[in-house]
């Protein structure tokens, strides 16, 4: 298999050492640098991340304006606002990029600048670039020259709901979204509401009804539905240390069809490797997806309150970020899509 020369900017967060993890196991992918800022400039993958030290030894370079060095394929890894410059620079150079930050998932630049209090620095990058849910958009995705990879968040729900909103199985209008991350979401910087003292034995909600990732739900299940939808959406962050689940709340269009619903996300997803819908009798768990690719989920009807019950579980360092973004970079290249993604975990 050849191997594609690949860069990852941003390389010493949480998303960037999940990329290190899946690329280096990767057999059609080769690391050739890894970028990141002055504090890690300098030192080697082993003292950034010893566990990581079974991989081939790397110095970590300090970020540059956009030179690839020889890369083929980019991988994004930084906050949002902050890589957009090299970003394309990078696609110029003739890269393919496929950036982990918010700045390519919403089309509508003046949403982006609400949302993220800042304007977008490359508005006409927005069209081109398509959004990396490979389950929904993997022909858009194969060949793609700019791929924005999904938020954890808009990953989990999305997928728990787009069955029910494609097939016109649900109220648009009904959905409540009950979402719960763990502390890694927050990225490897530090701040007071993630340190061990603050987080552990706690348990909070945040952000209600404001969070940035509403409008690209939004954006996502409008396009599923066929028509405009709002969305209440609740995070919550949870002490541990990886891991999402979200517990969807929706009513019926149509009570008559709820017993198809089993079937219907079944079906949906058959051919899907990545994502299993569980039995009548089986709950979704976080610990069973850590550290895969997966995400797992399941189906309910109450016919007491007359509504319908999803509840889907993702790792949110991998489906919900770099595992993604490699499933990504799959097809996008024309490798076999689970390639370097179908035997990880980190759980027995």
């Amino acid at each position: 298999m050849k191997k594609i020369r690949v860069g990852i900017a941003g390389a010493a967060g949480y998303t960037g050492c999940e990329l290190i993890r899946l690329l280096h196991a990767h057999p059609g992918a080769e690391i050739v640098w890894l970028m990141t800022g002055q504090t890690h400039a300098g030192k080697t993958l082993k003292e950034v991340f010893p566990h990581l030290r079974w991989a081939r030894d790397q110095v970590f370079a300090p970020l540059n304006d956009g030179d690839p060095q020889g890369a083929e394929v980019v991988f994004m890894a930084m906050p949002h606002g902050v890589g957009v410059g090299a970003t394309s620079r990078f696609l110029q150079a003739g890269c393919r990029v496929i950036d982990l930050s918010a700045d390519y998932r919403l089309k509508d630049p003046a949403l982006y600048a609400q949302w993220y209090q800042q304007r977008h620095d490359a508005p006409e990058l927005l069209a081109e670039a398509v959004y990396g849910l490979t389950e929904l958009y993997r022909r858009r995705l194969a060949g793609a020259r700019l791929i924005a990879v999904p938020g954890c968040y808009p990953t989990v729900s999305i997928l728990a709901l787009a069955p029910a909103l494609k097939h016109g199985l649900a109220v648009p209008e009904s959905v409540v979204i009950d979402a719960k991350s763990g502390v890694s979401g927050a990225g490897r910087g530090l701040s007071p509401g993630t340190h061990y003292a603050e987080c552990n034995e706690d348990f909070l909600a945040y952000k209600p009804m404001e969070h940035r990732h509403i409008p690209e739900i939004e954006q996502e299940l409008s396009a599923l539905a066929g028509r405009g939808v709002n969305v209440c959406f609740v995070p919550h962050l949870v002490p541990m240390t990886r891991g999402m689940l979200a517990t969807v709340f929706c009513k019926p269009a149509d009570p008559a069809r709820v017993s198809d619903l089993q079937a219907v996300f079944e079906d949906f997803y058959r051919d899907e490797p990545f994502v299993r819908v569980l039995g009548q009798g089986e709950l979704p768990r976080t610990k069973d997806v850590w550290g895969t690719n997966r995400c797992e989920m399941a189906v309910r009807w109450d016919p007491r309150t007359r509504t319908i019950l999803l509840v889907a579980v993702i790792d949110n360092l991998v489906k919900g970020a770099s595992g993604q973004a490699v499933q990504d970079m799959n097809v996008a290249c024309g490798f076999p899509e689970t390639t370097g993604l179908d035997r990880i975990g980190l759980y027995p």
